[in-house]
């Protein structure tokens, strides 16, 4: 547990509020001036330490540990305090990250750092000017062009299924791709899906996803997979023949399988798309744009494009996608018509 992840803990009633000495990098307990209590009370005090835990998604939690200890590293090299750090401090950490470092991730450390600073309750530097203006100069110096995941849009989800066989690994990759692509999964939400949260009907299914990025409160969503106008590229028949071989009749649907041809009980890593989407592109011969990455969010990013392509509406787009942000989805819309839409059409040449 380290400094950005303080723990709350129940302390003698003559202990003041404080921050426990720590290394510097490692676990600082706050402790508070609470009486012993009754059994209830402590039992209320434990959950709240555990919903204190789960405040942020385990995967975010991660990178936060791993910046927060980077940065501790580099501030005991340098001979100064990470912990309250000083504006010049954050500022020549910023700098030491520029030719290493994409614009997203000096971001994402900064994150960290203010969330460590905040819950030790030491002043945070970020809004002085002296961390802005060194930020907004590595911005404008940046010369590295962010990779943007390739929208994988129906024909190319059309050669991606061609290199899937009809045996068990066949058939699993070619469901996960095409729900996948038809439901705009995020590739956490396409390995999280169970089988209670699949109910299919005569014109397609129904798709129950139970937490995804942003929704911090579990409210949850459900999506609507009509069945395709082809066999081969029907999500519904794909998924529905996935059941029948794995015998999935409860809990995750998308399955490890060995090599003997064996069907786990585990579900798929999130990470498990990104290679099962790398081994069909490469079977398949599939090349990606110059510039873009192949990445699982290339399902994604191809549903928003092709249905926009399509004639779909913003709010059809953004309802099935389950986007907030419009300005987000207009991303994905603007890179689908930067030729097809550009006004040089009208130039007569």
């Amino acid at each position: 547990m380290t400094q950005a992840e303080p723990l709350i803990t129940a302390a003698p009633a003559a202990t003041a509020l404080k921050l426990a000495p720590g290394r510097e990098g490692e676990g600082a307990a706050v402790t508070g001036a609470m009486p012993a209590g009754s059994p209830a009370a402590q039992a209320a005090l434990a959950a709240a330490i555990d919903f204190a835990g789960q405040a942020l998604s385990p995967a975010t939690l991660r990178a936060y540990r791993s910046d927060w200890a980077h940065f501790c590293a580099w501030c005991r090299d340098a001979g100064w305090p990470a912990l309250p750090a000083a504006p010049e401090t954050v500022a020549a950490y910023l700098a030491s990250l520029f030719v290493s470092h994409a614009r997203s991730a000096l971001v994402r450390r900064l994150a960290a750092m203010s969330r460590a600073h905040r819950l030790a309750g030491a002043d945070w530097p970020g809004a002085h000017p002296k961390v802005r203006n060194t930020l907004q100069g590595i911005r404008r110096n940046h010369s590295r062009v962010p990779r943007q995941a390739a929208a994988l849009t129906t024909p190319e989800v059309r050669e991606l299924l061609a290199a899937c066989d009809y045996g068990p690994v066949g058939l699993r990759d070619r469901a996960l791709l095409l729900i996948g692509y038809a439901g705009a999964l995020r590739r956490s939400e396409l390995v999280a899906i169970e089988r209670e949260h699949v109910n299919f009907d005569h014109d397609g299914l129904r798709l129950t996803i139970p937490r995804a990025k942003g929704d911090q409160t579990r409210k949850g969503a459900t999506i609507g997979i009509p069945r395709g106008e082809a066999l081969d590229t029907c999500p519904v028949r794909a998924l529905e023949a996935w059941l029948r071989i794995s015998d999935c009749q409860r809990g995750p649907v998308f399955r490890s399988i060995d090599r003997h041809g064996r069907i786990g009980l585990q579900a798929l890593h999130a990470d498990a798309v990104r290679q099962i989407l790398t081994k069909r592109a490469a079977i398949a011969g599939l090349v990606m744009p110059n510039g873009e990455r192949l990445s699982p969010h290339g399902l994604r990013a191809g549903f928003i494009t092709q249905a926009y392509v399509n004639g779909a509406r913003d709010e059809e787009i953004m309802d099935h996608t389950r986007q907030k942000d419009l300005r987000t989805m207009r991303g994905y819309v603007r890179r689908a018509k930067l030729v097809t839409g550009s006004p040089a059409r009208l130039l007569g040449l």
